[in-house]
């Protein structure tokens, strides 16, 4: 395939949000990738903040860290996990961001005085981050725009697409409308009316859609499409059906079916002789859904009515259980009402606990409970961040005999601080992007179980924290069981903790789950499942 000018492709959404715009996005660009293109996926995000880092999960799920520290939309986690390809700082932007780079540029003084305005300023900042990625000369940039058409925190990303669709002249991008089909029972029809508005506002506002996918609880009758098709102005093969599917895995297949890759392709004026092969991703998708045996594992965490704040999680069981063909069914347990008195009966019958990470103190207590119920009965247990912060603070209370240990987080006065505030956070005041993030390198102990896990000594994993492991407890940690056996080369610091003498006792201070893809399960979690099947 010769090379091509970098083609746009920008994803709308209309009649309600939470359509599923990341995961169609992901699909195509998993298609297109299939094709032979070399292929991204940015998000633009209307809200004001500068990202997701300060938000509380249960306003907006999972907040997803990058290789090189971007805390971005959980959409990003899908990107990956479809596309098996890392994102970047760039692949997400806020209304924050565009606001704080065009004041930032008016205090400096770079607009000469200029009245800096909606048009052509924050517009031609918006123009420019989505073009920002071109540079790492890709053949496709896929760019879906957060919110619904027709929302005011929106109108600034459309009026850009409207610019930078003429400038970048004919057949070098083009417009995905995202819509929804809804279904009245009581007439046993799908209505079309919404999508026909929807189409019109986005028309009202100078863009016309190249492309209708259309959520659906059913198959879309041909009399539907042909109305859809005139009335919102797009071809008919261009009007694609999105069903209402058993997993998100299967919505690239359900949609290559009607040619939806090709579809795209001739919009753009793209040839590809080499078709979309996903032999691999089907091979995942049986396997996912005929798993030789099952397992359940209780995810310990204080968002769990919001089963979104643990997406990227529940996705990397998804991953390494089809791998191993076991299906992992989640019991999800809320911290905050797990006590001494119900951990029994509430963790009865699980085959693993994983303590999940998180914020704040509440809930603490409950997964404290969590990690010496796990401990005590030989439960397979993984502690991520916080979760290993957990296992600490147990293990000091009720092995090392420090009644008062606790982390620094909760209690700043601590007689016993087994876990502390890292050194380069203690001047930190604003919360804002200001943790440790990333990838960061780790160095594993040999012969220790996680350097078997990894098959190397020397990984990098992506991290989210403040608080780490106080070292001055590692030599007494070590003497009683509960072993450091993974370190920063750089700063020593304590990465992960072992239990000897137990099936599968981890703590890891990184998040896996954050570099778990469909093509390539975390290591450590297909570890984990092995580990509770044998249980």
């Amino acid at each position: 395939m010769s090379k091509k000018n970098t083609k746009y492709i920008f994803v709308t959404g209309g009649v309600t949000s939470s359509l599923g715009k990341g995961i169609v996005s992901a699909s195509l660009g998993l298609l297109l990738k299939s094709r032979g293109f070399n292929v991204t996926i940015q998000k633009l995000d209307p809200y004001i903040n500068i990202d997701p880092g300060t938000l509380n999960p249960y306003e907006h799920g999972e907040c997803y860290v990058t290789d090189d520290g971007a805390e971005t939309d959980l959409d990003l986690g899908h990107y990956e996990r479809f596309l098996d390809s890392k994102t970047s700082q760039n692949n997400n932007v806020t209304t924050g961001k565009i606001y704080q780079t065009v004041i930032d540029k008016e205090r400096k003084g770079d607009f000469l005085g200029k009245t800096v305005q909606v048009i052509p300023h924050i517009t031609n900042e918006i123009k420019r981050r989505i073009k920002m990625l071109a540079k790492q000369n890709y053949d496709i940039i896929i760019t879906e725009i957060g919110g619904t058409v027709g929302d005011i925190e929106s109108l600034p990303y459309i009026e850009s697409v409207r610019q930078l669709k003429w400038e970048l002249g004919e057949h070098n991008s083009m417009v995905i409308h995202l819509t929804l089909l809804p279904y009245l029972a009581s007439s046993g029809e799908l209505k079309t009316k919404p999508s026909q508005h929807s189409v019109r506002q986005l028309m009202e506002s100078g863009i016309q859609a190249d492309v209708l996918v259309c959520r659906t609880e059913h198959i879309i009758p041909k009399e539907q499409r042909n109305k859809l098709a005139q009335f919102c102005n797009v071809a008919l093969e261009n009007v694609i059906e999105c069903k209402d599917l058993e997993t998100i895995y299967e919505v690239p297949l359900y949609l290559q079916k009607q040619d939806f890759d090709d579809v795209v392709l001739k919009t753009l004026n793209l040839k590809s002789d080499k078709q979309a092969d996903l032999k691999d991703w089907k091979s995942f998708l049986k396997k996912y859904k005929n798993p030789k045996r099952s397992v359940e594992i209780a995810l310990v965490g204080k968002y769990v009515s919001l089963q979104d704040s643990y997406k990227s999680i529940a996705e990397s069981f998804i991953h390494a259980g089809a791998d191993l063909e076991t299906e992992v069914k989640i019991r999800w347990v809320y911290s905050g009402e797990l006590d001494e008195n119900n951990i029994e009966e509430t963790l009865a019958g699980v085959d693993g606990i994983l303590i999940a990470p998180g914020f704040g103190d509440r809930g603490i207590e409950g997964k404290i409970e969590a990690a010496k119920y796990a401990r005590e009965n030989n439960i397979p247990l993984l502690g991520i961040c916080l979760g290993m912060q957990v296992m600490t603070i147990e293990f000091a209370r009720n092995v090392l005999g420090y009644k008062k240990a606790n982390s620094m987080e909760f209690d700043t006065s601590t007689p016993e601080p087994v876990i502390s505030l890292m050194e380069d956070q203690k001047n930190v005041v604003e919360k804002g992007g200001t943790m440790r993030l990333g990838a960061w390198k780790c160095t594993l102990k040999s012969g220790s179980k996680l350097n078997e896990i990894y098959g190397t000594k020397n990984i990098s994993e992506r991290h989210r924290h403040r608080y780490e492991f106080n070292s001055e407890f590692r030599d007494e940690f070590e003497k009683n069981g509960l072993v450091p056996t993974g370190f920063n080369p750089e700063t020593d610091l304590v990465e992960t903790l072992e239990l000897k003498n137990h099936p599968f006792y981890i703590g890891v201070q990184y998040h896996p789950e954050y570099k778990s893809t469909v093509a390539s399960p975390h290591p450590l979690f297909k570890a984990f499942i092995k580990a509770c099947t044998k249980k």
